[in-house]
């Protein structure tokens, strides 16, 4: 959620900042209502005030036998006129939230303008491979191993789901401990949370209101305090681990990551090449968050990128970094850097892993703060996350970049010594 004081001390610079990401905003009556909920707040405080300090007179005046009758009045008048207001307070501030929680994050000062066209390249780690052979698809590749089956995955789940089998599921599980395995060694703590979240899960990662239809609903009742949905990634826990707490400044940095299927009702792609687990309803993911001091966080993204990278250099995969342009940033981030591996039948990079700086979006709308030592006031947190990684995109790249001509597929040695053996044969 947005600070409503910059939207205040300068709306034109916050809608030209929101432009960015081509999105188009009117502030004048979001302001109109901040300026009239001020104002009633001022005089209801006013009106609290002649209250009591009249209230604590009449007894005195009784006391002298004095006619208290239309000071006893007046004040039913006032008590009645503050019920009035602190309803019309109430009325202001639900539109004055329900304006901003639609509001997508600013992005960052750095970040260009524009679609996937303006995303910079900024690093590629090693060359495309190359073959003396007709390469085969990890469609192919998985069928021909028999590591995953398609079509009893589709009978039992529907479109868009997968069966790990054998040498597959013994192959995606190295993956994530693999991934589990680095994040522990970097002193990050493993959490394995619930994945039926509530309502303001979704809101505090700003995923919600705005895309609630992008999740598997489970509970379809009035009031959204009774609202709960399966987890569409380990970052909508994760972010709400200190929701509506202070934390001391010497409790951060605080560095969690979780392993979970996600899940996702995405339609999928109409394109051929996106067959397979390219894309689908649900994925492993490792995925990491940070909470950290404003003046740390981009250091911290940094250090995600870093990770992310890590973990691709150790299992020898071309890849390459992207820094993402404003509008094919996520709605909750200023900035975003992809990780993107390249998957040699369709000829492109794919996402791995998003490494991306909330800054104080989440923070603000979950409630999570910080105390400086030696100072009263709280401040909002920034809070960060990647992915670290995801597997869905990793297993079909990692096969088809590392396959050879007859048809069988040499490990890197991180997950050879985790399944004792170096080549996957086909059957």
């Amino acid at each position: 959620m947005l600070d409503i004081n910059l939207i205040r001390s300068d709306p034109k610079k916050v809608s030209a900042a929101l432009m960015k990401k081509d999105y188009e905003v009117d502030f004048s009556e979001l302001l109109q209502w901040d300026i009239s909920r001020r104002e009633l707040i001022r005089d209801n405080e006013q009106l609290k005030a002649k209250r009591n300090k009249v209230s604590a007179e009449i007894p005195k005046m009784k006391k002298q036998g004095l006619d208290v009758a239309a000071i006893s009045a007046e004040m039913k008048l006032t008590s009645e006129q503050i019920r009035h207001d602190d309803l019309l307070i109430s009325e202001f501030e639900e539109k004055i939230n329900e304006f901003l929680a639609l509001l997508p994050n600013i992005p960052a000062d750095d970040v260009v303008a524009g679609d996937k066209e303006n995303n910079e390249v900024i690093r590629v780690y090693g060359e495309p491979p190359s073959f003396s052979f007709e390469p085969k698809n990890h469609i192919d590749l998985v069928k021909s191993l028999d590591l995953v089956d398609y079509e009893r995955g589709a009978k039992v789940g529907g479109h868009g789901f997968w069966m790990y089998k054998g040498d597959g599921a013994l192959l995606e599980w190295a993956l994530i401990n693999y991934f589990i395995d680095d994040h522990i060694k970097d002193g990050y703590e493993f959490i394995l949370p619930p994945h039926i979240l509530n309502y303001q899960c979704g809101y505090t990662a700003g995923q919600f209101p705005k895309f609630e239809g992008d999740v598997f609903s489970l509970v379809k009742q009035e009031g959204k305090s009774s609202a709960q949905f399966l987890l569409p990634t380990a970052e909508t826990v994760l972010v709400n681990v200190h929701r509506d707490e202070i934390l001391d400044e010497d409790e951060l940095p605080k560095k969690y990551f979780a392993y979970t299927p996600c899940y996702r009702r995405e339609a999928g792609s109409a394109r051929t090449e996106e067959r397979g687990m390219i894309r689908g309803h649900q994925f492993n993911k490792v995925e990491l968050v940070n909470y950290t001091m404003p003046e740390n966080s981009d250091n911290a993204l940094e250090g995600l990128v870093e990770k992310a990278e890590r973990l691709m250099k150790g299992l020898g995969l071309h890849y390459r970094v992207s820094k993402l342009a404003a509008q094919d940033c996520s709605y909750s981030m200023a900035k975003t850097y992809d990780i993107e591996v390249w998957i040699p039948s369709m000829g492109i990079y794919k996402e791995v892993s998003s490494a991306s700086n909330a800054m104080d979006y989440q923070a603000r709308r979950g409630n999570m703060k910080f105390r400086r030592k030696g100072l009263a006031k709280s401040e909002f947190m920034h809070t960060l996350n990647a992915s670290g990684l995801a597997t869905s995109r990793v297993f079909p790249a990692m096969l088809e970049q590392l396959q050879m001509e007859d048809g069988s597929v040499k490990l890197p040695p991180v997950l050879a010594q985790r399944l004792g053996k170096d080549v996957l044969y086909p059957i």
